[in-house]
């Protein structure tokens, strides 16, 4: 596998799309991290770390409107890919929905979202967009 991050944001697509309550996948530390932003951003109910295995896996919780029956999550994008990495400062840092969503970024204090980036004053790699 080439680039786990598309993985783990197609795993989450897919599963939005079947309805699932909940979705498995392979963990590392970087795919920790986002799923702790997406947590505490409201996108997804709960997560769960196992840690029994080699690698580990995660089993996120999604999170739906209970009368409507749609997904917190309404787009998931993925902006810095490995034949393109996407970076960028705390001046042009990325709007998304004028400030309704969140660019999830890699920096070199951690991974955080555009806005808690932004009040820090730092850069760092685009990963993706959540809406």
């Amino acid at each position: 596998m080439t680039d786990p991050i598309a993985d783990y944001l197609t795993r989450l697509r897919n599963a939005i799309k079947a309805n699932h309550r909940i979705v498995d996948m392979p963990a590392s530390g970087l795919k920790k991290e986002i799923t702790k932003v997406l947590h505490e951003k409201g996108y997804i109910q709960n997560y769960k770390f196992d840690d029994s295995g080699i690698q580990g896996t995660i089993k996120i919780a999604l999170k739906y409107n209970p009368q409507s029956k749609t997904s917190a999550i309404v787009k998931l994008e993925r902006i810095s890919k490995p034949g393109l990495r996407k970076y960028t400062k705390a001046e042009t840092m990325p709007r998304v929905l004028n400030g309704l969503g969140i660019a999830i970024l890699s920096t070199s204090q951690g991974v955080m979202t555009d806005k808690e980036a932004r009040v820090k004053k730092i850069g760092g790699e685009v990963l993706c967009y959540v809406y």
